[in-house]
């Protein structure tokens, strides 16, 4: 895997860390983030999308992400378009 960072939230002091990197071997994003509580988790559970099961499959996962981290999913989302000003 071949990981590059994008940023980790500025504001989390030395204990938390949501964080943002590209995998570009798989030209995937990966995300870090804080667990949903249990009211934002049975919501995204229980969405429905017509052709797609009911549910939250093995495997994947529901995660958190601050806003002030936007512009670090942007340049992530660069990166993996190939945006000549991110590499």
């Amino acid at each position: 895997m071949s990981l590059l960072f994008v940023g980790i939230d500025p504001d989390t002091g030395k204990t938390n860390s949501p964080t943002v990197w590209v995998d570009q071997d798989r030209q995937e994003l990966v995300l870090q983030g804080w667990d949903p509580d249990g009211q934002t988790l049975a919501e995204c559970a229980a969405f429905e999308v017509p052709g797609h099961a009911v549910g939250i499959p093995d495997g994947e996962s529901v995660i958190r992400i601050p806003a002030r981290m936007v512009h670090m999913i942007r340049k992530a989302c660069d990166v993996l378009d190939g945006h000549p000003d991110v590499r």
